[in-house]
């Protein structure tokens, strides 16, 4: 039969690991959310740089505003 203080050692040892683990978990989580940030914005300026290169090839090659016939 297990003591009474050998049970506390082992739940302490437990809660250590864990407490490691959510410290971890959480470095994780910050950096991705930081990745995440990062790509976001990267995503919004390419959206707009592909908004700003359509408009320029519409101004600049009436063509392109034309609707072929089979339309």
């Amino acid at each position: 039969m297990e003591s009474i203080e050998q049970r506390l050692v082992e739940l302490e040892t437990k809660l250590a690991y864990q407490d490691d683990t959510v410290l971890a978990l959480n470095d994780v989580i910050a950096r991705q959310q930081g990745q995440l940030d990062q790509l976001e914005n990267t995503v919004k300026h390419l959206v707009e740089r592909v908004q700003r290169l359509a408009v320029q090839a519409e101004a600049s090659d009436p063509a392109v505003q034309e609707i072929p016939p089979h339309y």
